[in-house]
């Protein structure tokens, strides 16, 4: 059985490549092909169909955070390996496999794992920290290669350092473990196509940046004999139009909120109906029947909405119908769904202004930016990390609440040539779906 190493560049497309010398000349001797992306195009959901083989309906996972109606609770970036339904595709083939950074990573059955994840004593500090698989293989990383660097992997920091270490990881657990499949997920472009938007002069050096640390590791790799297949999850466009569809919802009275402290917090349980916006899809969650034809008239006459489709036509009868929106809102090309459900900024949440992935009813683009407003925002953030150090608490605030900020988004199925993901290896075999990958990967392995 061959050995295989798969490269997931994130917002890699055909006109991306354009941009990225080596790694274009590496893809020209081998087969360039381009793909419907997966719906919702986001990361988890693109992820989990291209490791399962698996419809989004039967595998589950929806979107990178969804509504649920049990707990009455959203919940976004959950990693348990267990929210994945459907054998995967180290199972599948029977090899060994080190997945490293792609989703959903904690407690799956890959023989080898590492994933984000900060440590949160109970006294209300954060420690930037990762979870690996095997446990032990945490400190003996650590120690070789250095803390990870979370603020590299987001937020108003986000850049090449967080990919250049998970590449400099792949290379330490092939060099340890020789896994059959290594599984290595570069980010990097998600940060500058969604902060400058695709076409953007100020996108040259990050194209540079990754071009540099993929063509490097894809050297590695291949002088050890590994053959590499180079992946991507979905492109980005160029959007102007942030559309609020909860504040839309707030207006017709179908939203409750909570008064914290001054501040409002959404309560999905109480409220008629309400949104989980998810870059350009968003789930709409009907609490009350009685309105449900209403507030999808209201939802296709709200401007930059393009269509909406129904939970039942796109999940089925299997777990992503229990997961997912009664229906989803699916944006225009240039625009994007926020999470903002208050009509005051002063009564914003205070997580709204943090980098806050969890706790926030929806994806948030904006955390990539450093509130403007603020006048010296790296004298605030050392002020706040001398209060840390001092075992003070208090809040990192600078994240800005302007959506016209983000220039770039994702998620829409319907997207033209130039920005659909690609699926690049020396190995024929069509691949014309984001669950089609998983027997690409499995051909490449040697079994059909």
């Amino acid at each position: 059985m061959k050995r295989i190493a798969v490269l997931n560049v994130v917002g890699l497309t055909r006109s991306v490549l354009e941009e990225m010398p080596r790694l274009k000349n590496w893809a020209e001797e081998r087969e360039i092909q381009s793909f419907k992306p997966a719906f919702p195009a986001v990361t988890c959901t693109a992820q989990s169909s291209y490791l399962t083989g698996k419809p989004v309906g039967e595998h589950g996972i929806v979107g990178n955070g969804w509504y649920d109606r049990e707990a009455a609770e959203v919940k976004f970036w959950k990693q348990s390996n267990h929210l994945v339904k459907g054998e995967k595709v180290w199972d599948a083939t029977g090899v060994s496999c080190a997945k490293m950074f792609w989703w959903y990573n904690m407690y799956s059955s890959a023989d080898f794992s590492a994933t984000p994840r900060p440590l949160y004593p109970a006294d209300g500090r954060k420690f930037f920290d990762i979870h690996t698989q095997p446990m032990g293989l945490r400190e003996e990383m650590k120690a070789d290669l250095g803390g990870f660097p979370f603020p590299a992997f987001w937020g108003p920091k986000a850049g090449i350092g967080s990919s250049d270490w998970i590449a400099k990881s792949s290379k330490w657990i092939e060099e340890k473990e020789s896994p059959t499949l290594n599984l290595v997920y570069l980010p990097h472009l998600d940060y500058g196509l969604q902060r400058f938007g695709p076409g953007a002069p100020e996108m040259v050096p990050e194209y540079e940046a990754i071009d540099r640390v993929t063509c490097d590791l894809i050297e590695f790799f291949e002088g050890r004999g590994i053959e590499v297949l180079v992946l991507s999850e979905y492109g980005i466009s160029k959007v102007s139009k942030p559309i609020h569809l909860n504040r839309v919802f707030r207006k017709k009275g179908w939203i409750q909120v909570k008064d914290e402290l001054g501040l409002e917090t959404l309560d999905c349980g109480g409220s008629k109906a309400f949104a989980v916006a998810d870059h350009q899809a968003a789930h709409v969650y009907v609490n009350d029947p009685a309105i449900a034809v209403e507030v999808r008239k209201v939802v296709l006459e709200t401007e930059g909405v393009e269509e909406i489709r129904e939970g039942a036509e796109l999940w089925g009868d299997g777990v992503g119908r229990e997961r997912g929106g009664d229906f989803v809102a699916v944006s225009e090309e240039d625009a994007w769904f926020t999470y903002y459900y208050w009509l005051d900024d002063a009564k914003a949440p205070d997580f709204a202004r943090c980098i806050d992935i969890h706790r926030k009813p929806g994806y948030d683009p904006v955390e990539l930016f450093l509130d403007p407003e603020i006048k010296f925002p790296l004298l605030k953030i050392a002020g706040f990390l001398a209060k840390k150090k001092l075992g003070m608490r208090g809040l990192m605030d600078v994240i800005p609440l302007d959506a016209n900020l983000v220039k770039g988004s994702h998620g829409r199925d319907t997207v033209p040539e130039s920005e659909q993901p690609v699926a690049i290896g020396a190995r024929s075999g069509e691949v014309n779906s984001a669950e089609v990958v998983f027997s690409w990967i499995a051909g490449a392995l040697g079994q059909e």
